[in-house]
């Protein structure tokens, strides 16, 4: 609807006032049908984000519960069963084919201050029988983990002697980001040549393939990290076994996982190699 009114101009000199008549419209408003829709679509979108902010929040709360009943029970664990089921899971990582054929890996330090699955057998083996030059097919490239802050940031460097590593602030070791010559260690994601296996820690897991961090999000970030760059490169991507012990085995659907989750290839367990992947099903058999 136009409004009408009347605007009276300033009188100029010797001249009548006059007056201007003019239209004032109203802002023009959708119709009511494309507001309705527009509001609808608003509300619709504030409840998914809702929604999914709600979904979130809830996988945390499951991933801590988790977290916390399986601490308890690693803290519970008998010092003899973890000594048994340490030097048996070893044990099948070193009989594995997979594990005497690769030639670049990536394995972590264990802690066991943490309670993780040792790996201080593997790796004094590797570091042991190092590469030789002219001799491609002996030995193995070892690459293990640095966390650089609270971000996220891990690099995994080379290190060729267990004197290249150091106590870090909560006494874990890990590698010195030089070596004794003051050069900087070579980082995995500059290497000229792929890995063909990671060895990774964790809390928790399922036959599926998840796996439950600690929560600092550090090896989902590199996994994927890596994973694209072996993409980007062509490389094939290398194999993701994950160490544990008997307890830290959930059932399926018990352990909550967001899309930032990286699932395993393969699990050790002190009973064997559980395969998992279509690439594990290959290679562990």
């Amino acid at each position: 609807m136009a409004i009408w009114c009347t605007i009276a101009t300033a009188a100029a000199p010797n001249a009548l006032s006059l007056s201007r008549s003019f239209i004032l419209r109203p802002p023009l408003l959708p119709p009511p049908s494309v507001a309705s829709r527009s509001l609808a679509t608003m509300n619709n979108h504030q409840n998914h984000t809702t929604g999914a902010a709600t979904d979130i929040d809830a996988i945390f709360k499951q991933k801590r519960a988790v977290r916390s009943r399986v601490k308890e029970e690693l803290k519970n664990m008998d010092p003899t069963l973890r000594s048994h089921e340490d030097k048996a899971i070893q044990n099948i990582i070193s009989e594995a084919p997979w594990f005497k054929t690769c030639k670049r890996l990536c394995a972590y330090i264990s802690c066991s201050a943490l309670r993780e699955v040792d790996t201080s057998n593997i790796l004094s083996e590797i570091l042991q029988n190092p590469p030789k030059d002219g001799h491609p097919l002996m030995g193995k490239k070892l690459y293990v983990p640095r966390v650089e802050d609270r971000n996220r940031n891990m690099r995994m460097l080379n290190i060729s002697s267990i004197d290249d590593l150091v106590a870090n602030s909560m006494n874990i070791l890990e590698p010195a980001p030089v070596d004794a010559e003051g050069n900087e260690r070579e980082n995995v994601m500059k290497a000229n040549d792929p890995v063909d296996l990671l060895l990774l820690p964790g809390l928790a897991f399922d036959k599926s393939g998840r796996r439950l961090g600690r929560g600092g999000g550090y090896y989902d970030t590199f996994l994927m990290n890596y994973q694209e760059l072996a993409k980007e490169r062509k490389w094939k991507q290398p194999l993701l076994v994950a160490l544990s012990y008997s307890v830290q085995i959930m059932d399926e659907g018990v352990i909550p996982v967001t899309p930032t989750d990286v699932p395993v290839d393969a699990l050790v367990t002190p009973s064997g190699v559980i395969p998992i992947s279509p690439a594990a099903m290959e290679r562990c058999h």
